[in-house]
């Protein structure tokens, strides 16, 4: 049976569309004529499966160029980021009915920081991961529970779009336990003082009003690994990107955007078409998810880079409950290629009716500016654990990125998981 190596994302757009219709015309130059080979090119050599160490250096790479430290710093810091996950889970375990947020911080220095109700003072910590020892700051004095703004979100949010003119983004800041509400500029104009007064009488709890002037929207599936598929409501054929790799003990599937097309054939980079039969698609509130079954087994692995010429293995996931703003965290799109930034909150509901009407406070967001149109569907990761899959983005007036947002694998439909590299079978180093 086949192992297929097939990668990660989503996003609609016409077959034959150009991934650069949108950019400006130039005037047209007339160039010499090129010499024909006489020979056939070679195809495209197979992709090279990286190593966990080599992900995280690759990873390392791009958080040493944001944050202007050295490279070694930067794998300390990924590695520590890691390791601390158990850490940070056992402190909201602990501190459940005082916890208002947990965050990562990277300037000045590399530290956790985990934001308290009351005003009883918890002593400071310290972990060691990555060889490295990274602070624990407990910071108290916020007015209510995270579990308090979800459930605010949850529960009121009918309420808060009717009073508002457009549906708002909402989201928990976990620096501060405040009820982050996004609004446009006609909203605003009422005044930001007094629409925090009266969402916050609707609420509950503490909001903060935001005025983005900055749109929702769905990212068209196109991704990480190229499968077409024809729709029958206009006879055009369409393209998006296959997602992480699944199985339900039965058989091997991908997943992409639950909005994708389909019946898809994927296409992969040396020009193999694999046809891949439509199973489900799960939109609605919390999910965005499609699965298409493949005819043989598929590995546990995806494309990390713009080029498709680098596979890793999934060795892990990351649920949401274990993410903290502040991670810095990777994603593979289509029309973006390979990026990196930072998880802004972890409990946010979109504007608009994006999930067959209003979202659930569920979804992931991470900051831009790297998101458009194609990534839709990709995954989210870090290293060679897998985190989400990439669902929409906010864009400012200006049309510039300001966040994605992303579905935890937590969501995946049941029945279905993520296949995963055993450890035994790991390449060396």
């Amino acid at each position: 049976m086949r192992i297929l190596p097939l990668a990660i994302a989503l996003l609609l757009i016409p077959a034959n569309a150009s991934a650069q219709s949108a950019a400006p015309l130039v005037p047209t130059q007339i160039a010499p004529p090129l010499a024909v080979p006489q020979t056939t090119p070679p195809p495209p050599a197979l992709p090279i499966l990286e190593t966990p160490d080599a992900a995280r250096a690759e990873d390392a790479a791009e958080y040493a160029k944001l944050f202007g430290v050295p490279l070694a710093e930067a794998i300390a810091r990924l590695t520590a980021q890691d390791a601390s996950v158990p850490v940070t889970d056992a402190i909201a375990e602990q501190y459940r009915d005082r916890l208002a947020g947990i965050a990562i911080e990277h300037k000045p220095g590399y530290r956790i920081v985990v934001a308290l109700t009351g005003s009883e003072p918890v002593a400071d910590q310290r972990v060691t991961a990555g060889g490295i020892s990274v602070p624990i700051v407990f910071r108290t004095g916020a007015s209510v529970t995270r579990d308090r703004v979800i459930w605010a979100m949850t529960y009121h949010q009918a309420a808060i779009r009717a009073a508002l003119r457009s549906p708002p983004g909402m989201g928990l800041d976990p620096r501060t336990g405040a009820l982050v509400v996004t609004i446009g500029s006609t909203d605003a104009a009422e005044g930001i003082a007094n629409i925090k007064t009266r969402l916050e009488r609707i609420a509950g709890v503490p909001v903060e009003p935001r005025a983005l002037n900055q749109k929702d929207v769905n990212l068209a599936p196109e991704g990480g690994a190229r499968v077409e598929g024809l729709n029958p409501a206009d006879n055009r054929r369409y393209v998006c990107t296959t997602g992480f790799n699944v199985t339900d003990g039965v058989r091997s599937a991908v997943t992409t955007a639950a909005h994708c097309v389909d019946n898809l054939d994927y296409r992969g980079p040396r020009g193999a078409i694999e046809p891949l039969s439509f199973v489900g698609q799960w939109g609605w509130g919390y999910r965005d998810v499609q699965i298409n079954a493949a005819a043989g087994a598929l590995a546990p692995t995806f494309f990390a880079d713009a080029a498709r010429t680098r596979l890793r293995s999934v060795t892990g996931q990351r649920g949401r409950a274990s993410t903290r703003a502040g991670d810095f965290v990777c994603h593979r799109g289509e029309r973006t290629g390979y990026s990196c930034a930072l998880v802004q909150w972890t409990d946010f509901a979109p504007a608009g009716d994006l999930c067959g009407g209003a979202c659930l406070p569920t979804w992931v967001t991470v900051s831009g500016p790297t998101c458009k149109g194609g990534d839709s569907g990709s995954p989210v990761f870090s290293g060679t654990t897998a985190l989400g899959i990439l669902k929409g983005a906010s864009y400012r007036g200006d049309g510039s990125c300001a966040f994605y947002f992303y579905m935890s694998v937590d969501y995946l439909p049941e029945g279905w998981t993520l296949l995963q590299a055993p450890p035994e079978i790991m390449p060396l180093p």
